[in-house]
């Protein structure tokens, strides 16, 4: 086993535990609001992470690393598992506090992620992540975003002490179900995965009730926590997956649920083969269907079922769902409740306040639909306006389904290149049957 000395510079540690910290997606800001007041050095107002967006839509970045890619655990998908023969190297708090001010001044990020193997047991870990974050904040008044890892096993009090210096905090459940977590991960368990979880939301709570009675009391986790599910190292079904997102929101009250393609680092039985491409297309999906779980007011078991667990490979679940449910369509736009034409594809929220509050006021077209930014393209087949539709179709799911492809620019490249050889129907044709070169139920089984 290779590993880094003490005499390693500092650039070698960074390059090492840098390329470490990259398989672990559960990372971003929102919700925090966080200043210096003049009395440090930056910020955390509105601040994204590792080029994401922001709420604002600005795409801003952090320092995401490892403290350690030294491990006691075997976890079979993980790159820095025990067994693995790979340079492991840990920093001290301070060279890690060095970093991140040395980092930010030369204005490379806003932030820092901080995540860590597990070393020694999860209590010493722990004391590392809460030392380092202490020292950013009380040592070099560091009044950035900061997201850590609360670490399964560790003392309570170490996690509770961290959520005061942290803006975000997450604990990644790893595998979606149970039998997964024993197959690929027999040192974790899950009670022991949702205990910090549990912790962090009643912590967030007892926080909220202090900050109304004392209104200068520290903020506990002020941008709460989120999770991560690995999507393709073990056989589970889009709709179990979706289902443990929904019920840990509802459980856990979590700000996000991060799902993450696995890639194929090890060589194991247990494992897809090392050659094996990430699942994206599958992971996109699940983000879709999230958004639409969170914003949108659908539920797991409205968009998939176990008899259709997996997603369409060739649409988006809002529209999937739409063409599964057309006898709740056309939606009348000038009369239809906000929750309903909130399920209209290519009507999102700001589309669908916008349209509830220039309908008091006046009788709404197609032209006006289109002013407010409502994807027509997609929307019309599922609208009407004054009892009329944008044209005269056949309002069925073939005839739908058959445009609907036909709008390659928003999807992924994988799709595009399956469905390359359909050609666009057109609205005024009534003969459907000889224009299919692959049936539709044929098409809606193929899944990534």
């Amino acid at each position: 086993m290779e590993y880094m000395v003490s005499e390693d510079p500092l650039q070698k540690k960074l390059a090492i535990l840098a390329d470490a910290a990259k398989y672990d997606v559960a990372c971003t800001s929102s919700g925090v609001d966080r200043s210096s007041g003049g009395r440090g050095m930056g910020n955390s107002k509105a601040c994204g992470i590792c080029h994401s967006f922001a709420s604002d839509g600005r795409c801003i970045s952090l320092l995401k690393i490892l403290l350690s890619n030294d491990c006691i655990y075997d976890c079979k998908y993980c790159k820095n598992r025990a067994s693995n023969d790979i340079a492991r190297a840990t920093f001290t708090p301070e060279e890690l506090c060095q970093l991140t001010m040395g980092f930010y001044r030369r204005n490379y990020i806003e932030g820092l992620f901080l995540s860590s193997g597990v070393v020694e047991n999860p209590h010493h870990t722990m004391e590392l992540i809460l030392e380092t974050i202490r020292l950013l904040r009380e040592k070099y008044q560091f009044h950035g975003y900061i997201h850590v890892k609360s670490i399964p096993g560790a003392d309570e009090e170490l996690i509770r002490r961290a959520g005061f210096y942290a803006d975000r905090m997450s604990c990644n459940l790893e595998l979606p179900t149970v039998e997964g977590l024993k197959k690929l991960a027999p040192n974790k368990n899950r009670k022991l995965i949702l205990q910090p979880l549990r912790q962090v939301q009643n912590g967030i709570t007892q926080n909220k009730e202090e900050l109304t009675v004392y209104r200068y009391a520290p903020k506990f986790v002020p941008a709460g926590q989120s999770t991560q599910v690995i999507v393709g190292a073990t056989p589970e079904s889009d709709y179990q997956i979706l289902s443990v997102a929904e019920a840990l929101y509802k459980k856990f009250s979590l700000r996000r649920v991060f799902y993450s393609a696995y890639v194929a680092v090890n060589q194991d039985a247990n494992l897809p083969a090392v050659d094996t491409k990430p699942p994206l297309l599958r992971e996109h999906r699940l983000y879709q269907a999230d958004w639409l779980l969170r914003f949108y007011g659908f539920k797991a078991d409205e968009l998939l079922s176990e008899h259709h667990d997996s997603f369409n490979i060739a649409l988006d679940p809002k529209c999937d769902w739409a063409l599964r449910n057309l006898d709740q369509f056309p939606v009348e736009i000038n009369r239809a409740p906000y929750e309903m034409i909130l399920r209209v594809p290519g009507i999102g929220v700001t589309g669908a306040r916008r349209i509830c509050q220039a309908r008091r006021h006046t009788t709404l077209d197609f032209n006006d639909l289109k002013k407010m930014g409502v994807v027509l393209k997609r929307a019309m087949y599922f609208i009407t306006c004054s009892g009329r539709m944008m044209y005269r179709i056949n309002f069925n799911e073939d005839a739908i389904t058959r445009n609907l492809l036909a709008i390659q620019e928003r999807l992924p490249k994988e799709v595009q290149a399956s469905i390359s050889g359909y050609e666009q129907l057109s609205m005024f044709d009534t003969s459907l049957a000889e224009q299919w070169r692959i049936p539709l139920p044929v098409m809606r089984e193929v899944v990534v």
